[in-house]
Protein backbone atom coordinates (compact mmCIF):
# COMPACT_ATOMS: atom_id res chain seq x y z
CA UNK A 1 0.00 0.00 0.00
CA UNK A 2 1.70 3.37 -1.24
CA UNK A 3 1.96 5.61 2.08
CA UNK A 4 -0.26 8.30 0.94
CA UNK A 5 -3.25 6.41 -0.61
CA UNK A 6 -6.38 7.40 -0.59
CA UNK A 7 -7.28 5.19 2.82
CA UNK A 8 -4.31 6.84 4.45
CA UNK A 9 -4.94 9.95 3.51
CA UNK A 10 -8.86 9.51 4.47
CA UNK A 11 -7.35 7.58 8.39
CA UNK A 12 -5.57 11.21 8.77
CA UNK A 13 -7.72 13.62 7.11
CA UNK A 14 -11.00 12.19 8.49
CA UNK A 15 -10.92 13.04 12.26
CA UNK A 16 -9.72 16.68 11.08
CA UNK A 17 -13.40 17.19 9.90
CA UNK A 18 -15.92 14.52 9.24
CA UNK A 19 -15.33 12.08 11.93
CA UNK A 20 -13.61 14.67 14.24
CA UNK A 21 -13.36 12.88 18.14
CA UNK A 22 -15.05 15.83 19.78
CA UNK A 23 -17.19 17.71 17.04
CA UNK A 24 -19.21 14.44 15.54
CA UNK A 25 -17.95 11.36 18.08
CA UNK A 26 -18.47 13.88 20.83
CA UNK A 27 -15.47 12.31 22.76
CA UNK A 28 -12.84 13.66 25.16
CA UNK A 29 -14.71 16.34 26.68
CA UNK A 30 -14.01 16.44 30.69
CA UNK A 31 -10.49 17.58 29.53
CA UNK A 32 -11.75 20.01 26.68
CA UNK A 33 -13.89 21.16 29.49
CA UNK A 34 -10.91 21.39 32.09
CA UNK A 35 -8.25 22.84 30.42
CA UNK A 36 -9.37 25.22 27.67
CA UNK A 37 -9.48 28.32 30.19
CA UNK A 38 -6.00 29.89 28.75
CA UNK A 39 -4.75 28.85 25.44
CA UNK A 40 -1.00 27.87 25.70
CA UNK A 41 -2.38 25.31 28.10
CA UNK A 42 -4.86 23.72 25.22
CA UNK A 43 -2.22 23.94 22.96
CA UNK A 44 0.56 21.65 24.90
CA UNK A 45 -2.74 18.97 25.85
CA UNK A 46 -3.49 18.91 22.43
CA UNK A 47 -0.17 18.09 21.35
CA UNK A 48 0.21 15.82 23.88
CA UNK A 49 -2.52 13.44 22.94
CA UNK A 50 -1.20 13.80 19.29
CA UNK A 51 1.94 12.30 20.21
CA UNK A 52 0.51 9.66 22.88
CA UNK A 53 -2.43 8.59 20.43
CA UNK A 54 0.26 8.56 17.31
CA UNK A 55 2.74 6.34 19.03
CA UNK A 56 0.71 4.14 20.88
CA UNK A 57 -1.17 3.64 17.92
CA UNK A 58 2.05 2.57 16.61
CA UNK A 59 3.09 -0.12 19.25
CA UNK A 60 0.00 -1.59 19.68
CA UNK A 61 0.20 -2.38 15.62
CA UNK A 62 3.24 -3.37 15.76
CA UNK A 63 3.05 -5.95 18.37
CA UNK A 64 -0.99 -6.35 17.78
CA UNK A 65 -0.64 -10.17 16.36
CA UNK A 66 1.79 -11.26 19.69
CA UNK A 67 -1.30 -9.44 22.26
CA UNK A 68 -3.75 -12.77 23.19
CA UNK A 69 -7.02 -11.13 22.95
CA UNK A 70 -8.08 -11.54 26.66
CA UNK A 71 -5.54 -9.40 27.83
CA UNK A 72 -5.24 -6.83 25.03
CA UNK A 73 -7.33 -3.73 27.13
CA UNK A 74 -4.24 -4.07 30.16
CA UNK A 75 -1.53 -4.10 26.69
CA UNK A 76 -2.78 -1.50 25.76
CA UNK A 77 -3.61 0.82 28.99
CA UNK A 78 0.51 -0.17 29.91
CA UNK A 79 1.72 1.18 26.46
CA UNK A 80 -0.44 4.39 27.05
CA UNK A 81 0.68 4.80 30.42
CA UNK A 82 4.35 4.38 29.39
CA UNK A 83 3.69 6.93 27.17
CA UNK A 84 1.84 9.13 29.26
CA UNK A 85 4.55 8.53 32.02
CA UNK A 86 7.19 10.03 29.68
CA UNK A 87 5.21 13.22 28.10
CA UNK A 88 4.41 14.33 31.28
CA UNK A 89 8.03 14.29 32.61
CA UNK A 90 9.11 15.67 29.82
CA UNK A 91 6.33 18.85 30.50
CA UNK A 92 7.23 19.04 34.12
CA UNK A 93 11.18 19.56 32.78
CA UNK A 94 10.39 22.08 30.20
CA UNK A 95 7.34 23.18 30.45
CA UNK A 96 6.78 23.63 34.22
CA UNK A 97 4.40 26.08 34.35
CA UNK A 98 2.38 24.84 31.86
CA UNK A 99 2.19 21.20 33.53
CA UNK A 100 1.31 22.48 36.44
CA UNK A 101 -1.89 24.14 35.32
CA UNK A 102 -2.62 21.01 33.45
CA UNK A 103 -2.54 19.30 36.73
CA UNK A 104 -4.07 15.69 37.07
CA UNK A 105 -5.72 15.83 33.44
CA UNK A 106 -1.64 15.17 31.92
CA UNK A 107 -2.38 11.48 33.38
CA UNK A 108 -5.68 11.03 32.82
CA UNK A 109 -4.94 10.82 28.96
CA UNK A 110 -4.67 6.96 30.27
CA UNK A 111 -8.16 6.60 30.51
CA UNK A 112 -9.31 8.86 27.39
CA UNK A 113 -12.12 7.62 25.34
CA UNK A 114 -10.51 8.98 22.29
CA UNK A 115 -7.34 7.48 22.58
CA UNK A 116 -8.41 3.76 23.68
CA UNK A 117 -10.86 3.97 21.10
CA UNK A 118 -8.55 4.27 18.30
CA UNK A 119 -6.34 1.73 19.67
CA UNK A 120 -9.49 -1.05 20.00
CA UNK A 121 -11.18 0.04 16.98
CA UNK A 122 -8.31 0.73 14.81
CA UNK A 123 -4.55 -0.21 15.55
CA UNK A 124 -5.56 -3.83 16.59
CA UNK A 125 -6.41 -4.03 12.61
CA UNK A 126 -3.94 -2.05 10.75
CA UNK A 127 -0.56 -1.75 9.97
CA UNK A 128 2.12 0.86 11.75
CA UNK A 129 1.78 3.68 9.34
CA UNK A 130 -1.78 3.71 8.56
CA UNK A 131 -2.63 3.74 12.62
CA UNK A 132 0.49 6.35 13.37
CA UNK A 133 -1.45 8.89 10.38
CA UNK A 134 -4.90 7.92 12.35
CA UNK A 135 -3.23 8.77 15.61
CA UNK A 136 -2.33 11.92 14.00
CA UNK A 137 -5.15 12.72 12.85
CA UNK A 138 -7.56 12.20 15.73
CA UNK A 139 -4.85 13.73 17.82
CA UNK A 140 -4.32 16.90 15.82
CA UNK A 141 -8.25 16.61 15.48
CA UNK A 142 -9.04 17.17 19.30
CA UNK A 143 -6.45 19.86 19.67
CA UNK A 144 -8.45 22.00 17.00
CA UNK A 145 -11.64 22.33 19.08
CA UNK A 146 -9.34 22.84 21.83
CA UNK A 147 -7.14 25.56 20.73
CA UNK A 148 -10.09 27.53 19.30
CA UNK A 149 -12.80 27.24 22.78
CA UNK A 150 -8.91 28.05 24.86
CA UNK A 151 -8.68 31.36 22.12
CA UNK A 152 -12.16 32.27 22.91
CA UNK A 153 -12.29 31.74 26.67
CA UNK A 154 -8.48 33.69 26.92
CA UNK A 155 -9.39 36.45 25.03
CA UNK A 156 -12.69 37.36 26.44
CA UNK A 157 -11.87 35.95 29.79
CA UNK A 158 -9.01 37.91 30.46
CA UNK A 159 -8.63 40.06 27.37
CA UNK A 160 -5.26 37.92 26.39
CA UNK A 161 -3.68 35.63 24.20
CA UNK A 162 -0.75 33.64 25.30
CA UNK A 163 -0.60 35.48 28.51
CA UNK A 164 -0.15 38.80 26.68
CA UNK A 165 -2.44 41.55 27.10
CA UNK A 166 -4.36 42.03 23.65
CA UNK A 167 -7.35 44.45 24.75
CA UNK A 168 -6.25 47.86 25.68
CA UNK A 169 -6.43 49.40 28.85
CA UNK A 170 -8.68 52.44 27.46
CA UNK A 171 -11.03 50.00 26.33
CA UNK A 172 -11.99 48.45 29.66
CA UNK A 173 -15.00 50.41 31.66
CA UNK A 174 -12.80 50.89 35.03
CA UNK A 175 -10.85 53.30 32.84
CA UNK A 176 -14.25 54.75 30.88
CA UNK A 177 -14.16 52.22 28.15
CA UNK A 178 -16.92 50.01 26.55
CA UNK A 179 -15.15 46.38 27.58
CA UNK A 180 -15.83 44.86 30.34
CA UNK A 181 -13.83 41.14 31.09
CA UNK A 182 -16.41 38.43 30.98
CA UNK A 183 -15.73 36.07 33.45
CA UNK A 184 -17.96 33.50 33.31
CA UNK A 185 -15.28 32.53 30.23
CA UNK A 186 -13.34 31.30 32.89
CA UNK A 187 -15.29 28.88 34.25
CA UNK A 188 -15.67 25.40 32.77
CA UNK A 189 -19.62 25.63 31.97
CA UNK A 190 -18.77 28.27 29.49
CA UNK A 191 -16.45 25.80 28.11
CA UNK A 192 -19.47 23.55 27.80
CA UNK A 193 -21.57 25.87 26.04
CA UNK A 194 -18.79 26.90 23.60
CA UNK A 195 -17.77 23.11 23.14
CA UNK A 196 -21.66 22.62 22.09
CA UNK A 197 -21.41 25.83 19.81
CA UNK A 198 -18.60 24.59 17.94
CA UNK A 199 -20.59 21.08 17.08
CA UNK A 200 -23.51 22.74 16.23
CA UNK A 201 -21.22 24.54 13.56
CA UNK A 202 -19.24 21.94 12.83
CA UNK A 203 -22.71 19.70 11.98
CA UNK A 204 -24.33 23.02 10.60
CA UNK A 205 -21.32 23.08 7.86
CA UNK A 206 -20.74 19.56 7.46
CA UNK A 207 -24.89 18.70 6.84
CA UNK A 208 -23.92 15.15 5.13
CA UNK A 209 -22.76 13.88 8.71
CA UNK A 210 -26.06 12.46 10.57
Amino acid sequence: MALFSKENRQAFTNPLNLDNPIAVQVLGICSALAVTSQLKPAIVMGLSVTVITAFSNVIISLIRKTIPNRIRIIIQLVVVAALVTIVSNILKAYVYDVSVQLSVYVGLIITNCILMGRLEAFAMQNGPWPSFLDGVGNGLGYAIVLVVVGFVRELLGFGTIFGFQVVPDSWLMDNGGLYLHNGMMTMPAMALILVACFIWAHRAYNKDIE
